[in-house]
């Protein structure tokens, strides 16, 4: 900034260059100046006892404590606002928790019971002090940690009954306008006596398209004289499932199948009156009603009187190909 001063003769003109660095210097000089004079006026004031410095001194110290005390205050107020706000955030935490466990059947571990708490409403003179203000603080990140504890246990297991449905035969193996015949005792439609039908019929057309009713590994994929074409998938856990009277088989023994995924189609081969899926679900080699475990909608008849009834597992294995298969039974 330049400054141009002109006296009243006019004769002759002074410029003044006015720089960031004067400027500095000058405000400078203008704090120390301040702080000089305070620490002058308290000096005399104590060497000589002059009653107006030392109250000079004084009024300005309570100045400062004043501005600093208000300024904590404001500050540890807003802290205690904002850790109610946090507190009341963890108390619908705990309530969605509490609501999902219901919803998916899941018990999670409960938190520690904290006790009833309430009575009448009686605000304070004065707001929390610092170390109340901090002792609270811990005890909320205390119950925090708790509460993410509760909730990583709550996801482990509905992870893990995710990956149950997923390894269990679940989704209905093929496209059927009908069922042909439910699991249970029937009169056998070749033989024509009674006898025990292990799986459930879905009348499809030939070269109907088969798929995986869950994961697993492929431990048979062969052709069996009553079973025509079969395909045995072995789900973990001692669970498996069989498809048979295939027209084609797409995968190989010891292949490793996703669960939807086409393994093959329908057809009409080997102890069979027309086309259609002879599908089963066995649990330890006994077979099971496959109504218990394909999803709800899905054509299927009540489970009729005399069922075998199913034993849930306790966990999910994975399952092993080469493991040493059974002699098969034939499907009546």
């Amino acid at each position: 900034m330049h400054i141009i001063l002109v006296p009243d003769r006019l004769a002759t003109a002074r410029t003044l260059n006015i720089t960031s660095r004067l400027v500095l210097a000058v405000v400078s000089g203008f704090i120390v100046l301040s702080f000089a004079t305070s620490f002058f006026f308290a000096w005399v004031g104590v060497r000589f006892n002059l009653p107006f410095a030392a109250d000079l001194v004084a009024a300005v110290q309570q100045g400062q404590n004043r501005k600093t005390e208000e300024y904590l205050r404001d500050n540890i107020s807003a802290m205690a606002v904002k850790l109610g706000e946090m507190q009341a955030q963890l108390i619908r935490l705990d309530s969605l928790s509490e609501h999902i466990s219901k919803l998916s059947g899941v018990s999670a571990p409960k938190a520690p019971a904290k006790g009833g708490q309430g009575g009448p409403l009686i605000r304070a003179d004065h707001p929390l002090a610092a170390n109340e203000l901090q002792r609270e603080i811990d005890r909320l990140a205390l119950t925090v940690e708790e509460r993410s504890d509760t909730l990583t246990a709550l996801e482990s297991q509905l992870m893990e009954r995710r990956i149950k449905a997923t390894l269990l035969p679940t989704i209905v193996p093929i496209s059927s306008d009908r069922i042909g015949s439910t699991f249970g005792r029937r009169v056998d439609p070749i033989a024509g006596v009674g006898a025990m039908h292990e799986g459930v019929d879905f009348v499809a057309d030939p070269g109907t398209k088969v798929i995986a009713s869950a994961g697993g590994v492929v431990v048979g994929a062969e052709f069996h004289p009553q079973y025509g074409n079969l395909i045995e998938i072995d789900h973990g856990n001692d669970f498996s499932s069989r498809y048979a009277h295939l027209s084609k088989i797409d995968v190989k023994p010891g292949q490793v199948v996703k669960r939807g995924q086409l393994i093959g189609a329908s057809g009409n081969t080997g102890r069979s009156t027309g086309p259609h899926l002879h599908f089963e679900v066995r649990f330890k080699g006994v077979a099971q009603n496959p109504a218990r475990f394909l999803q709800s909608g899905t054509q299927l008849a009540l489970a009729s009187p005399g069922e075998t009834k199913l034993v849930a597992p306790v966990a999910v294995a994975p399952a092993r190909a080469g493991r040493v298969r059974a002699s098969l039974g034939a499907p009546r």
